[in-house]
């Protein structure tokens, strides 16, 4: 059974749920993935809590436990910031949790060129901690939107679809995405899991699967526990 420490923000978590079945889509209700979402919503904001890093840990891995308890193989967390957390929480938690960041890196070492320009858009909290850069820096150059483009489109984008604003975030992100192609970016990950919702919510997941610059993580991550939940 997969474990999905969701929450982070809700929207995200029930996005990577629905990226799961539709990955089964067109078998029976029995082929369908066993999997347990803890929608913890209560777990403090992690951008703004970087610097009360154990409040933040202590909440992870109270989650996490939880989903250990109840029987879940692995565990997987639809929230790239969160991923700052990521060593000790494994540390903390007996059953293995598939780290974001590093499947998003290994997808992209297969599909591009060493040194290639990859653009981010994520929240500040991401791009301060070097949750992708970590894994990134030796083979990738990451390219990031300009101050006031992440204050005015990406910051802005992430808390219109926390507020159910998807329209309004589709369109506060374009410049964001203008920025990175202009700069010749061969991919753009969407590093923070209320941004594809932004772009694809009113396209078909299809078209999803088929983009050539996005790269979606809870796609990547959703593809990544498919392979280790039928290899159980």
């Amino acid at each position: 059974m997969i474990g999905i420490l969701g929450g982070m923000g809700t929207q995200a978590g029930l996005d990577f749920c629905n990226k799961l079945a539709m990955l089964s889509r067109g078998k029976v209700d029995q082929k369908y993935p066993l999997f347990i979402l803890y929608n913890k919503s209560n777990i403090p904001g992690r951008p703004e809590n970087l610097n009360k890093y154990n409040k933040v840990l202590k909440s992870l891995v109270a989650g996490c436990h939880l989903l250990q308890k109840n029987k879940c193989k692995f565990i997987v967390i639809p929230c790239n910031t969160a991923h700052y957390w990521y060593d000790d929480l494994q540390k903390k938690t007996d059953i293995p949790i598939i780290s974001m960041p590093k499947e998003v890196y290994l997808y992209v070492k297969n599909k591009c060129k060493k040194k290639s320009k990859i653009g981010i858009l994520a929240t500040e909290g991401t791009l301060k901690t070097d949750v992708y850069n970590r894994f990134f820096d030796k083979d990738f150059k990451l390219v990031s939107p300009k101050k006031s483009l992440q204050t005015k489109s990406v910051n802005k984008a992430i808390k219109y679809v926390k507020m159910g604003k998807i329209k309004n975030a589709e369109r506060a992100i374009k410049p964001a995405i203008n920025y990175l192609i202009k700069m010749k970016c061969d991919k753009i990950i969407l590093g923070c899991t209320e941004l594809p919702i932004a772009i694809f919510a009113f396209k078909s997941f299809k078209k999803i699967k088929l983009s050539k610059v996005f790269l979606d993580p809870n796609l990547i991550l959703a593809n990544v526990s498919m392979k280790k939940y039928k290899s159980l």
